[in-house]
């Protein structure tokens, strides 16, 4: 299952922080949607000004990427980083 699903219920091991209006997440959206394409994975974003404890949390980080709910970057996704992390089995770890 691959592709990009929206809602907190929606299955996915990448998750992408976002905000509209953010030209470095319209960038990394490019990324990660390519990177999980080609891997087979299922990502969703998530709109941190849809919750006041996400902007807290993220404030000016975004965009920000978790693979298995590990932070894997900010600002600028590495696809290539990406790429390798999705080739690791599911769980928690860093690349």
């Amino acid at each position: 299952m691959s592709g990009h699903r929206t809602g907190p219920e929606a299955p996915a091991r990448v998750v992408i922080f976002s905000r509209a209006g953010c030209h470095l997440c319209d960038e990394a959206r490019e990324v990660v949607s390519a990177v999980c394409e080609a891997a087979g994975e299922a990502w969703r974003e998530v709109d941190v000004d849809s919750d006041p404890a996400l902007v807290d949390r993220y404030g000016e980080y975004v965009p920000v990427v978790e693979v298995d709910g590990v932070q894997q970057g900010f600002w600028r996704v590495d696809g290539a980083r990406l790429a390798r992390r999705l080739a690791r089995p599911t769980g928690r770890g860093r690349t």
